[in-house]
């Protein structure tokens, strides 16, 4: 994992067309946002974990 230190309003840039800005920082948050091609699935991490977890299993006759 690349750990990076940034302040307000910089940018970091992920390949030729992702960009991670952090907006807004705060006692226990921070508000980034992301510009990403339409074609990028963004989500947040605990939404993956809750998706994956709530598909049904496979039955097995």
């Amino acid at each position: 994992m690349l750990v990076l230190s940034r302040k307000l309003q910089e940018k970091i840039k992920i390949g030729d067309d992702i960009y991670i800005q952090i907006l807004k920082t705060g006692p226990g948050a921070v508000r980034v946002g992301i510009e990403a091609p339409e074609d990028v699935p963004i989500v947040r991490d605990e939404l993956n974990h809750e998706s994956t977890e709530e598909e049904p299993k496979p039955q097995v006759a």
